[in-house]
């Protein structure tokens, strides 16, 4: 169901990657159905062979295009690899051609997975900066200058609440996320003389295929003290109740739809003089934030 009106962004067109699922489509659908045409991209494949939960495929990305179709709205599909720069430009430029501009861009792609320092890598290490924050760099890079084009926009970067603290045995995440905020505030600064606000959606523990799946139930236990028992159905219990308890709205996994709201109004004119700062959509576990 939408929430802003179907004509709040309309005439826009909105850059999203990360778009085949999670987050990514449901920030697509709700920036059609406010009104946006929407340009997809995802890599479809496998970002990481550290990650443990199965990759994208094009099959779903073609299913957040036809939920996009629905909406009235136009729809382009971009198969690309944040972390190749060239590809990403030459989306920008496809996107000029067949849609006039882009106005919004959420740069929402990332990968997510867990391993202790000692234990590390360097795959371990990497994957995650290069994808995470590197990939955004590049994202913010091949799009801002058509946002520049068309005399200012919004950007919209992914951030985490693991990018406002430490996370145990998720440095290198946490070190990506936290490098992603630097990056947004020093966007802002560069990019408001272009009429382009700049910001983070902070998400919680959204329930998509990066949380929800056995190495990401272990390490919520072990942060909580405890061991997990290598079986994923109870210890998907187990993680729900520590989650739960954690957050004061008492929930351990918030729907992704909860995010596409987040991201319309960033991209709106309501949100029209903020920039520089974050939005967290946590479930409430942004009190137990303390910096």
């Amino acid at each position: 169901m939408a929430v802003f009106s179907s004509d709040a962004l309309k005439g826009k067109v909105a850059f999203v990657t990360g778009a085949a699922r999670g987050i990514g489509r449901c920030a697509a659908v709700a920036l059609a159905e406010a009104g946006a045409d929407v340009v997809g991209v995802d890599i479809c494949g496998v970002a990481s062979h550290r990650n443990t939960f199965a990759a994208a495929t094009e099959a779903d990305l073609e299913e957040t295009g036809a939920l996009v179709a629905a909406t009235g709205r136009r729809w382009l599909a971009v198969v690309a690899d944040q972390r190749d720069i060239g590809a990403l430009r030459s989306a920008v430029e496809t996107t000029k051609r067949e849609m006039g501009g882009v106005d919004i861009l959420f740069a929402n792609a990332g990968i997510q997975a867990f391993k202790p320092l000692l234990e590390m890598e360097d795959a371990d290490w990497h994957d995650q900066i290069e994808c995470n924050l590197n990939g955004t760099a590049n994202a913010i890079r091949a799009v801002a200058p058509a946002l520049v084009e068309r005399g200012g926009g919004r950007i919209i970067v992914t951030s985490s609440t693991q990018g406002q603290h430490g996370t145990l045995n998720g440095s290198a995440y946490s070190a990506s996320k936290w490098g992603i905020l630097g990056l947004m505030k020093s966007a802002a600064l560069e990019m408001g003389k272009h009429r382009i606000t700049v910001n983070a959606l902070i998400p919680g523990l959204i329930d998509t295929a990066l949380t929800r799946h056995e190495d990401r139930y272990a390490q919520a236990i072990q942060a909580g003290g405890k061991e997990p028992t290598g079986d994923a159905t109870l210890d998907e219990k187990t993680a729900a109740r520590a989650l739960a308890a954690k957050l004061p709205l008492g929930v351990p996994w918030i729907e992704p739809a909860a995010m596409g709201a987040a991201v319309v109004f960033l991209a709106s004119d309501g949100a029209a003089m903020i920039s520089g700062t974050s939005l967290a959509v946590t479930g409430g576990d942004s009190a137990n934030v303390t910096s």
